[in-house]
């Protein structure tokens, strides 16, 4: 809870600062907070805040998710002073709010409590519906807003409806007494119709099909740094919230929601992997891709093990590393073109290398290319789905899934590289901080493809 005030207070503080010379200093307040919240999240929990243990909890696995989130919230700040160039005016609230999404996202890693479940989604929720529709000029921005607030409060529907019923079921929202209850009453109808309702909800929150209808669009609409935002922080807030509230809330009856899952899942892959082929818009290809990285990681659900949530820990890692680094390369390419079409992006090697390079990396990690980070984090979730023999089809769903994305992924890379003469007819460079934020991001994905075992060590596990 220590490093959930520290950000809220750095939230605060960068809010405010947009009094002072159009809120220049914002990036470096939230960078200031963020590199105390993450010092501050290798250290033990203050014996304060035990009063709270029955609404939050900062154990082991949350500190683990709070330290991702962080570190991929700041590769974003640090990438945010030429993505929101154009948001001079009102960049101060732009940063403010993906902070205070960032507590929403800290919420759901340590919730006890169904409320504080719900508290911490709403959290998390709502400043992206502002984010989302930052360009304010622009009707695609405003369309995924609006959309997204529409989807947003169709879903938050769902989990309300949930809750009620699994408190009318169970007399509780703890999610401790709820397992208990679930484990002693597994053919309760009102409890499974309750975690069934929650499934579809957060199903919506971490975009699997068939409730990822407004991703493609809130993601291309959405400014550039605030849809790899979306696609990471957020993906990662979602996934463990899911994760905790089905595995731990809902144990005792997961018979009977395991095949619901199961088939959101063969749908996504499927879906999102077609779909990704058929687009033409870079921008448009990496939210079906994004889509497709949430039926991945919902394999962790099958065949789970001790190390499940180190294993989606990892996974989720590895794919917001490699989310940032294609975003870098296409923020860049944005601003000098003003679109996001493959063709955008032809020559961009010849005249600026190491972004291509740490966006051809993330897209080969993303696709599963041995020697990447994402080749290890799929290959942790394929093995541990396979020690069941009743996931074998789901896994070579999920391998063809893979196969069919590197279609989609070599499109970019080939016009990056495969192109005699570079398209960007401009002086203009990349900054040293993106090409920093570049290395660091290649270094990643590659030392911890080859050395897997350095996430855990890098982590304090």
């Amino acid at each position: 809870m220590s490093v959930l005030i520290i950000v809220f207070l750095t939230a605060v503080a960068a809010l405010f600062s947009g009094v002072f010379e159009k809120g220049k200093f914002a990036r470096y307040i939230g960078i200031f907070g963020l590199i105390i919240a993450l010092y501050v999240s290798f250290l033990p929990e203050a014996s304060f805040f035990e009063r709270y243990r029955l609404m939050y909890e900062y154990g082991a696995n949350t500190a683990l998710f709070t330290k991702i989130s962080i570190v991929t919230t700041l590769l974003l700040f640090f990438l945010g002073g030429f993505a929101f160039s154009n948001h001079r005016n009102h960049q101060s609230e732009l940063y403010a709010l993906m902070l205070f999404a960032l507590c929403g996202g800290f919420v759901l890693f340590g919730f006890q409590n169904l409320v504080t479940l719900f508290i911490g989604v709403e959290i998390l929720s709502i400043p992206l519906y502002v984010m989302a529709g930052a360009n304010k000029t622009d009707l695609r921005s405003n369309e995924a807003s609006l959309k997204y607030f529409l989807m947003g409060a169709f879903a938050t529907g769902f989990l309300l409806l949930g809750i009620a019923f699994i408190y009318g079921s169970t007399g509780t929202f703890d999610l401790y007494r709820i397992q208990d209850f679930s484990t002693v009453n597994p053919k309760n109808g009102m409890l499974i119709l309750g975690a069934v309702l929650m499934l579809c909800a957060m199903a919506f929150k971490v975009a699997l099909a068939p409730f990822h209808m407004w991703s493609p669009d809130v993601y291309q609409g959405s400014p550039s740094l605030i849809t790899a935002f979306m696609a990471s922080v957020v993906k990662i807030s979602g996934f463990f919230a899911l994760f905790r509230v089905m595995t731990i809330g809902f144990s005792g009856i997961t018979h009977e929601w395991i095949h619901i899952l199961g088939v959101f899942l063969i749908i996504t892959l499927l879906l999102a992997n077609v779909m990704g082929l058929a687009q033409t818009n870079a921008k448009r290809m990496l939210a079906y891709s994004s889509v497709s990285h949430a039926g991945y990681i919902g394999l962790v659900f099958f065949g789970m093990n001790a190390l499940s949530t180190y294993t989606l820990a990892f996974y989720l890692f590895a794919y917001s590393l490699a989310t940032v680094g294609v975003f870098m390369c296409l923020i860049w390419v944005e601003k000098l073109k003003r679109e996001t079409s493959y063709g955008a992006f032809k020559g961009l090697a010849k005249s600026e290398p190491l972004l291509a390079v740490v966006a051809t990396i993330s897209l080969l990690s993303m696709a599963g290319i041995p020697l990447t980070a994402g080749f290890m984090g799929k290959f942790s979730l394929f093995a541990q789905a396979l020690s069941k023999d009743d996931n074998t089809f789901l896994v070579i769903v999920a391998v063809l899934g893979s196969a069919i994305s590197i279609a989609y992924y070599l499109r970019l890379i080939i016009a990056m590289f495969f192109y005699k003469e570079s398209s960007f007819k401009t002086t203009e460079r990349v900054t040293i901080t993106y090409n920093i934020v570049a290395v660091v991001i290649i270094a990643s994905l590659v030392i911890l493809g080859i050395f897997p075992d350095l996430f855990a060590k890098q982590f304090g596990l």
